[in-house]
């Protein structure tokens, strides 16, 4: 069973899951990272291109998904070395360190309240968020063109491509394609005819829709949705 909720950290989203016994759970792409609990371990989920199988038997965790592009101010690594990958936190932290936030968080009433409390405090240890980075973001979801909103934000077009590939493990096309993905899926996921889904969410046509959605979640849109 999965649940979320707002985290008191703006834009990030604490959630929970126990994945069903009959099914593997799918994690698909959205742009984000995510510190996570499991077992009483930290790890670090980078940001995926294609959707994400969990393995092993059905078990639970616990995660905080930070606002797209924030993540690696907050843990002090770059998106990119973390691109479709799962890390302990003790890989990438000092091991004392790792140690001391992994104790607080198994500490809390639970692991979900742990990981806020974690999201808070690595907030305000780092340096305030780039206000680039929201912009770029709010461009790209509402369909705007790349070359387009580098010269809106006063970048050329390898210059934001640096930029974003240190904040969101990829250039700013990928993070458009998995921008529209996920508004094709809330616009699907609310009955919208896969047609007019493809429509609303910038694509050429539901052909497209298709392509785009078995190439980055790796299954049918229908069969998704199912």
């Amino acid at each position: 069973m999965y649940t979320e909720r707002a985290s008191r950290l703006t834009g990030a989203i604490v959630w929970t899951n126990t994945p069903s016994p009959a099914a593997p759970g799918r994690v698909l792409p959205d742009g984000c990272m995510d510190l996570l609990w499991h077992e009483g371990r930290l790890l670090i989920a980078g940001p995926d291109t294609r959707g994400y199988v969990t393995e092993g038997a059905p078990s639970a965790w616990a995660g905080v998904r930070f606002y797209p592009g924030t993540a690696p101010a907050l843990l002090g690594v770059p998106a990119l070395e973390l691109r479709d990958r799962r890390v302990e936190l003790t890989e990438l932290w000092p091991t004392a360190r790792a140690r001391r936030l992994t104790a607080r968080v198994n500490a809390a009433p639970d692991p979900a309240h742990g990981l806020d409390e974690a999201a808070l405090r690595l907030a305000a240890d780092a340096d305030a968020p780039d206000p680039l980075l929201g912009h770029l973001v709010t461009a790209l979801d509402a369909g705007r063109p790349v070359a387009a909103t580098a010269d809106e934000l006063g970048l050329g077009t390898r210059q934001l491509h640096r930029r974003a590939q240190s904040a969101f493990g990829y250039g700013p096309k990928t993070l458009a394609r998995v921008l529209r993905l996920q508004r094709a899926l809330r616009l699907a996921r609310r009955g919208m005819p896969f047609a007019e889904t493809a429509a609303h969410a910038g694509f050429a046509d539901q052909a497209h829709l298709a392509r785009d959605v078995k190439e980055l979640a790796g299954l049918p849109l229908g069969e998704l949705l199912g």
